[in-house]
């Protein structure tokens, strides 16, 4: 993967935001650091403000693995255009049968899982996410977590940072959510900023000619093309894309 601010590529990102360009961020991991508990991500005050100033120039969406209206609450008088919730799902596929999935899952991971001290399990209505950050026995609770996972009926596994999303098969995907807003929107192309495997089908929505993808972190096998090295850098390509398409002058007549 390739860094998409070194001199030898920034080029490519100065291509896409001087086209008809979306701009989508994901939550955490990218917008927001990783913390210890996801109730208390948010993004650094210096994050928001480029975000908002951003947001002004070019049409921006945020795509999360989160309940939207957490998300909302997150994202709150920020000029963004649209949010969408639980990996895509949200708000386009508010499937009623996706619900009752979901609580039949939850139901049969806190049976199977209750035992396994740390192990969180977040119902997030329309996905549901377990959460082993803090498991006390964690080789002993990802096996138990991978055996109550296989388990589950219609469900597609995820993986994340120290936690593992399901969503139901046939829901909508990250990927299924950008190419809905970049068509809602009328733009030709897409900027993706994404940090983990739960963004991998939204850096495979489209051809690279129309979709830029940078995955934060080194990996060796992401759809995406360009990346950052931490979620530490994630102002720096929003300062980028400010000076590349500078607001204009109001004249007075």
């Amino acid at each position: 993967m390739l860094h998409i601010l070194s001199r030898r590529h920034i080029h490519k990102l100065e291509h896409f935001a001087l086209s008809n360009v979306l701009l989508a961020f994901d939550y955490d991991g990218t917008l927001a650091p990783i913390v210890s508990d996801p109730a208390a991500a948010r993004m650094r005050p210096a994050t928001r403000r480029l975000l908002a100033s951003v947001a002004v120039r070019y049409p921006c969406v945020v795509i999360s693995g989160r309940a939207r209206r957490d998300l909302v609450r997150r994202i709150a008088n920020l000029p963004v255009f649209h949010l969408s919730g639980n990996h895509g799902a949200e708000p386009w596929d508010e499937n009623e049968g996706y619900l009752v999935q979901v609580d039949a899952w939850v139901r049969c991971l806190n049976e199977r899982l209750a035992s396994y001290s740390g192990v969180v399990i977040e119902n997030k209505t329309y996905s549901v996410t377990v959460h082993y950050r803090h498991a006390r026995r964690r080789r002993q609770a990802l096996a138990a977590i991978d055996d109550a996972v296989w388990s589950l009926r219609g469900a597609r596994s995820l993986g994340g940072t120290q936690a593992i999303s399901l969503v139901p098969r046939g829901a909508p995907t990250k990927g299924a959510a950008l190419e809905r807003a970049r068509r809602l929107l009328a733009c030709d192309a897409s900027i993706y900023v994404g940090d983990d495997e739960t963004d991998e089908e939204a850096f495979k929505a489209a051809r690279p000619d129309r979709l830029l993808g940078i995955r934060i972190g080194r990996v060796c096998d992401s759809r995406a093309l360009y990346r950052l090295r931490n979620q530490q850098e994630i102002d720096d390509p929003q300062h980028a894309l400010l000076a590349f398409l500078p607001l204009r002058p109001v004249r007075r007549h």
